[in-house]
């Protein structure tokens, strides 16, 4: 176990006014049997009335409006929390279970996912016929041929890429790592949810998957090709990217914008 400092600040600019703008942020961490947070502090800019709430994946939200005219938008969310509990997360929710089970948005297998998925059945799918395996065995063996046959690099994907798109290319970042797997995962009939966070050593956030073993969630980050360990804050939790999406808004102007986020976790 660990307790860990994070400072989570984004700022959005504006090149025109915005007149209104209606605004959700997913970035609290949420209490579990693998986590709990301490203490958070929030600070909204420009000044407006906020209120937190959760949704219904049961992650932690502040939603709100600023009605005045500004120029820019500032959210910087700080606390403490001690991860590393447990290690896995019991399923709470029997009765959700089967949205993690199906293809969804931008976890649709094409062509290329089920080609690929027939070649994995030899390595990945004959576990099954091993008395002793697990789910979370099979997704294990799943992360490692997905980090070994796919490529991290920045800026050849983007926030709407499917992971069907993505395996085209063969490249993209954490959030395609995580879409792949989960597709493939729930091709195998292993329930699957995509998880925002953060970690450290990163300066950005994160996304990971959760696979689910018996009656317990259990994360794995494919991009890294780790096991999720006590370096790692959980945020919010969904079926693919969209359900837990750090920052939505809706904007009366505003014109072009730019955005600045710096993350920062650390051990205290």
């Amino acid at each position: 176990m660990k307790k860990l400092y994070f400072d989570y600040h984004m700022q959005i600019k504006y090149e025109e006014p915005v007149g209104t703008c209606h605004f959700t942020i997913k970035c609290i961490p949420t209490d579990t049997n693998m986590q709990h947070v301490e203490k958070s502090d929030i600070v909204l800019e420009p000044e407006n009335n906020y209120s937190i709430g959760r949704d219904s994946f049961g992650n932690n939200m502040i939603y709100g409006t600023v009605s005045a005219p500004h120029d820019y938008f500032s959210y910087h969310i700080t606390g403490e929390i001690n991860v590393g509990l447990m290690q896995g997360e019991k399923s709470s929710n029997e009765s959700m279970l089967g949205m993690y089970k199906y293809p969804y948005g931008k976890t649709v297998a094409g062509n290329e996912l089920l080609k690929y998925y027939d070649v994995l059945k030899q390595d990945v799918e004959e576990l099954k016929d091993t008395s002793d395996c697990s789910d979370y065995d099979k997704s294990i063996a799943l992360m490692h041929r997905i980090y070994q046959d796919f490529e991290y690099k920045k800026n050849v994907t983007g926030i709407h890429t499917t992971a069907e798109e993505a395996w085209k290319l063969r490249q993209g970042v954490c959030q395609d790592y995580a879409h792949i797997m989960i597709t493939l995962a729930r091709l195998m009939n292993i329930p699957a949810r995509y998880v925002t966070g953060m970690m450290i050593g990163e300066g950005f956030s994160h996304a990971w998957v959760e696979i689910l073993d018996g009656e317990s969630w259990y994360p794995l980050d494919p991009t890294n090709n780790v096991i999720i360990s006590d370096t790692y804050i959980k945020l919010g939790v969904g079926r693919d990217a969209s359900d837990c999406a750090i920052n939505r808004g809706v904007l009366k102007g505003g014109g072009n914008q730019t955005q600045m986020i710096n993350v920062i976790v650390k051990e205290i």
